[in-house]
C-alpha cells in the first residue's frame, strides 16, 4: 500500500500533468475508470502502472481482474496519495500510467497506406476538452484516425485524456501535422477534404460525402482562416437557426462526422 502523497514515485507521477514531464518520462495519465478499462482491453502492452483506492478496487473489481490477467502492474493506494498523483477536484480513485506513442518516421503516411475512408482533421485546436470530444465522436462513428495540427493542443494531457473516455485507446491519433501540406498529401491519396464552416455555399444536407473524405476543423476562436477553406475542395456549413450565430467545434464535428456515418453505411 502506497500511503506517503510525498514519496517520488507520486511525485513523479504528478509531473505527467505537465507537457515537459510526460516529453522527459515518456509517459501519459489516463485517469478514471473509463480510460482505464480501455487502456487495459486496447492497449495493455503500454500500461506501465495502474494505481487504485481500495474503494475503487471494490467498485471496478473487473477492470483490475483484467488487469491482473494481462499480468499488469497494480499498486494500491490511499485516496491522499491518488489525490496527490492527479490535478482533478475529485478523481475517482483509479489511474493508469501508460507509455507514450513511439510513431515511425511517418505516422501519416502509415495511416494513408490503409486507405482510409473517413478522417478529420483538426487544425490549431487549443481546448482540450473540444479535442478530446472530437476524438470521442470519431471513434463513435467509425473514422478511421484523427489528424492533429502543430500548435494545438496536446492530446496526451490528462484533460484531453478524460474527455476522450477512452476512444484515445481505439484510433489512431496522428498529431504535430503542418496543415497546408496535410491538405495537399490527403488530395494526393483521392481523399476529398472539406472544411466546416459557417460560410460555406455547400449546406451539410448537400454535402457529398460518399467519396473518401476528411472534416477540416478551425479553431474554437476564430474558426478556418480564408487561405485554408481555399485549399479545401469544398467548404461545408450545418444549417442552423438563424437565431443562433454558431456551433462550437465538437458540436459541429459530431454533427459532420455523424452525417458522414450514414453516407459510409455506419449504422446510425
Amino acid at each position: 500500500m502506497l500511503s506517503n502523497p510525498r514519496a517520488d514515485r507520486v511525485r513523479a507521477v504528478r509531473a505527467l500533468a505537465r507537457r515537459q514531464g510526460r516529453e522527459k518520462a515518456g509517459r501519459f495519465v489516463a485517469e478514471g475508470p473509463q480510460s482505464v478499462r480501455e487502456a487495459i482491453r486496447h492497449a495493455a502492452a503500454e500500461v506501465v502502472d495502474i494505481y487504485a483506492t481500495a474503494e475503487a478496487a471494490d467498485r471496478y473489481a473487473a477492470e483490475l481482474a483484467d488487469a491482473h490477467e494481462r499480468r499488469l502492474h497494480v499498486h494500491a493506494v490511499t485516496p491522499e496519495v491518488l489525490a496527490a498523483m492527479v490535478e482533478t477536484d475529485t478523481p475517482q480513485g483509479l489511474l493508469a500510467v501508460c507509455r507514450l506513442p513511439q510513431p515511425g518516421t511517418d505516422p501519416l503516411g502509415a495511416l494513408l497506406a490503409q486507405a482510409p475512408r473517413l478522417l478529420v482533421l483538426l487544425t490549431h485546436v487549443r481546448d482540450p476538452g473540444n479535442a478530446g470530444t472530437v476524438i470521442r465522436a470519431a471513434d463513435a462513428f467509425g473514422a478511421d484516425g484523427v489528424l492533429v495540427s502543430e500548435g494545438s493542443v496536446d492530446v496526451h494531457s490528462p484533460k484531453v485524456v478524460r474527455s476522450t473516455a477512452g476512444s484515445l485507446f481505439h484510433l489512431p491519433v496522428v498529431t504535430g501535422l503542418p496543415v497546408e501540406a496535410t491538405i495537399e498529401r490527403l488530395r494526393a491519396h483521392g481523399i476529398r477534404t472539406l472544411a466546416a464552416d459557417g460560410s460555406g455555399q455547400t449546406g451539410l444536407p448537400a454535402a457529398d460525402l460518399g467519396p473518401p473524405h476528411a472534416w477540416v476543423m478551425g479553431n474554437e476562436a476564430w474558426g478556418l482562416p480564408a487561405e485554408l477553406r481555399a485549399l479545401c475542395d469544398d467548404v461545408v456549413r450545418v444549417p442552423i437557426h438563424e437565431r443562433v450565430e454558431s456551433l462550437n467545434l465538437a458540436m459541429c464535428a459530431t454533427v459532420c462526422l455523424w452525417a458522414s456515418a450514414g453516407s459510409h453505411g455506419t449504422p446510425r
